[in-house]
């Protein structure tokens, strides 16, 4: 059996599952968002060594009374050099066969683990590991519920304080700080505030630019509670609309309701980005330019996805976003976007902002 504890038995249950799977005896992690969730610590730098006997986190001198802190029940190791630390304690375990995470080592750090490994087997895994955080457990939701809901408090004062004149930056700042009076300890990701042509590109950053009349204005904006993300876009008007904005608008609209709609445990999330996109058929289609959603938690971009060409499955537990977007090149874009909380037979939306058009005169 594993090492457990009690704050983490449920966590390090999945890795019973790989251990057994992939044949090996130890399993090392790089990535920080990882580290966190297997062992509480929340430093910017680590290594830990899960074994069928204990966790072991490797550190150096500026972490190691805030490592002691953090975590409980796992063996600390103050070090200069993690990888040949890391070796040596492996060697001392007599680990043999030793899994990693291939998607967060880099080849300088792979050649060096070679170099250190004699008799013990490398076993790189990627697909493997791609779900260990896919499915959340009461103490992670609730605090998603918590980031949702200082998220929307910001959004939503936000919306009654903007008017035409305030520039994109303007209103990312009044976001942020918002978020920040409200108890967030930052944001989850660079704010987007996008407004008139700006909004037809999905990812923009805000600039300079005054908003003023007829402009869409899309606001994506999540913040970080206690380590775990919220997520959320809506789009708003400024001024008189045209027809053709209002209908790209209902639009999108209608296909984040149908996508929402056919969400089940169960159902392939491929199956939901494609419920989503025939709502917008050949006129449309070729406008919305990404997938539909993506899981959340610890990262802003997560397990499961989405997409097309995703082959992952929604199950109860999972928290991931629903988000079609139309982007007009050159002229505006919109985008709706919710945070879902999947339950054995139903889902919960945790994210609150009205999706219902809101035009500011």
């Amino acid at each position: 059996m594993l090492h457990r504890n009690k704050t983490f038995s449920e966590r390090t249950f999945r890795l019973e599952e790989i251990f057994s799977a992939s044949k090996i005896d130890g399993l090392i992690f790089f990535n920080m968002s990882n580290i966190r969730y297997f062992s509480g610590f929340t430093g910017s730098e680590g290594v830990l060594l899960v074994d069928a006997g204990q966790s072991v986190l490797f550190i150096d001198g500026r972490y190691t009374f805030q490592a002691r802190l953090e975590t409980h029940g796992i063996k600390i190791i103050e070090c200069v050099d993690k990888i040949e630390a890391t070796v040596a304690e492996i060697k001392k375990l007599k680990l043999k066969r030793i899994g990693f995470e291939a998607d967060f080592v880099t080849l300088a750090t792979y050649k060096k683990m070679i170099s250190c490994f004699q008799r013990e087997k490398l076993i790189a895994l990627a697909d493997e590991l791609r779900m260990l955080r896919a499915y959340k457990d009461e103490t992670e939701i609730a605090l998603m519920k918590k980031a949702a809901r200082i998220s929307f408090s910001s959004v939503d004062r936000v919306i009654e304080q903007i008017k035409p004149g305030w520039t994109e930056k303007e209103v990312a700042l009044q976001l942020e700080i918002n978020a920040r009076e409200s108890g967030a300890e930052g944001v989850a990701f660079e704010t987007i505030v996008a407004s008139g042509q700006n909004s037809s590109l999905p990812h923009a950053r805000p600039t300079d630019k005054k908003i003023k009349k007829g402009d869409f204005v899309v606001i994506d904006f999540g913040v970080r509670y206690k380590g775990y993300c919220s997520d959320e876009t809506c789009t708003i008007a400024f001024g008189k609309l045209t027809d053709r904005q209002k209908n790209a608008y209902q639009i999108v609209k209608e296909a984040q309701q149908r996508a929402l709609d056919e969400i089940a445990s169960g159902i392939p999330a491929a199956e939901i980005d494609k419920t989503a996109r025939n709502v917008f058929g050949k006129k449309f289609s070729r406008y919305f330019v990404h997938g539909t959603g993506h899981g959340v938690g610890l990262d802003i971009h997560e397990f499961p996805r989405l997409s097309s060409t995703s082959g992952d499955i929604l199950k109860p537990g999972m928290v991931f976003t629903v988000e079609p977007g139309l982007y007009i090149p050159r002229l505006w874009g919109i985008r709706i976007e919710d945070t879902i909380f999947l339950k054995e037979n139903s889902c919960e939306k945790l994210t609150k902002v009205d999706k219902k058009l809101v035009i500011i005169n």
